[in-house]
């Protein structure tokens, strides 16, 4: 899968995206494998991970216990601020 990094998300990782050889995983597993790829960034991806919401092929993910494919786009979105 691919997963884009927004904002903070992207300052923990480093990347403004990276591919994930997930197939069928939970939001949660995928959130995980994430956390284990960047344990130290600035600002703590965990922590920006806490706070974000996702959305998967650009609609907002409700159902976090459901599986994402290796063909899916995971965008990790973490509070905004400003105006």
């Amino acid at each position: 899968m691919l997963v884009r990094y927004f904002g903070a998300a992207q300052a923990a990782a480093g990347v403004p995206e990276e591919r994930l050889e997930l197939d069928g995983a939970a939001l949660v597993e995928v959130l995980a494998a994430i956390r284990g790829l960047h344990p130290d960034g600035d600002p703590s991806m965990a922590r920006v991970l806490e706070r974000s919401s996702f959305l998967l092929n650009e609609v907002a993910l409700r159902d976090r216990s459901g599986s994402i494919s290796r063909d899916d786009v995971l965008d990790i979105l973490p509070p905004f601020a400003g105006g």
